[in-house]
């Protein structure tokens, strides 16, 4: 019997490791997967404790994983841990991520590093620890990276968050090619301008802020709420036959 479509975005049942997310759009798209179905486990360097009350206040189990992502060796305990207090592991959104701002010149080897190491290097370590325990059930999987609409431009004055969010896309067409045999989905969501605190320089800034909100046809920032109708789809198995694709979300942004 043909499953019915709006059951197809269902994650009962389903365990979701979502990093960053502590607040803003990590948060709110681990709120998202939860309110259809999944339980959470939610992994940040800062205290989660209002995304774990928020969860559970939705009748979902959730567990806060404390770890630094920009540190390697932690990567492996963060799936550890996962595993140990939900059971099993089903969906993995790579959300974590940081931003520097500097002229071309004067950017340092500290922020070049620090960037990298959270923006890419993270979401691939994370992401083969994450493969490894699906391989060992033989079991399927989602993935979900967030991108950039910097994956698509140049931007000015943050040559490593450009440099990292490129890498995320073609990781993400990668990590598709290798991956889609083994029942395994790869994509990637790319924000656009969101009302987060790694925009709050651009939008205290009038000039920068009216420039921007010029540019979007839905003259407005976005929210995190903007971003629960894509990861839900490409959690769920309505989303099975999508593998290796960018969606942004950027209120027409990239269609100027």
């Amino acid at each position: 019997m043909t499953q019915n479509i709006i059951d197809r975005f269902r994650l009962d049942g389903n365990v979701a490791v979502v990093t960053g997310a502590s607040r803003g759009l990590g948060q709110g798209m681990a709120l998202a997967l939860a309110e259809a179905g999944a339980d959470i486990a939610a992994v940040d360097v800062l205290p989660a404790d209002d995304t774990v009350k928020q969860v559970r206040a939705l009748g979902r189990r959730c567990a806060a994983v404390t770890a630094n992502l920009g540190d390697r060796g932690s990567i492996p305990g963060v799936i550890a841990q996962a595993k140990e207090q939900l059971g099993k592991l089903d969906i993995l959104v790579n959300c974590a991520g940081i931003i520097r701002r500097e002229a071309f010149e004067k950017f340092s080897e500290k922020d070049w590093d620090d960037v990298m190491g959270i923006n890419i290097d993270a979401v691939f370590f994370l992401s083969q620890c994450f493969v490894r325990e699906l391989f060992a059930r033989n079991a399927p999987g989602k993935i979900v990276n967030i991108a950039s609409m910097l994956s698509f431009q140049g931007g000015i004055r943050v040559p490593s968050y450009t440099a990292s969010k490129s890498a995320v896309q073609g990781l993400t067409r990668l990590m598709a090619n290798e991956l889609a045999s083994r029942n395994i989905n790869v994509n990637a969501i790319a924000p656009g301008y969101m009302a987060t605190d790694n925009t709050a320089p651009l939008r205290a800034d009038a000039d920068r802020s009216a420039s921007i909100l010029t540019r979007i046809p839905a003259n407005r920032w976005g929210t995190p709420d903007d971003l629960k109708g894509a990861v839900v789809f490409l959690a769920s198995p309505a989303s099975d036959y999508i593998n290796g694709y960018t969606i942004a979300v950027d209120g027409g942004w990239l269609a100027r």
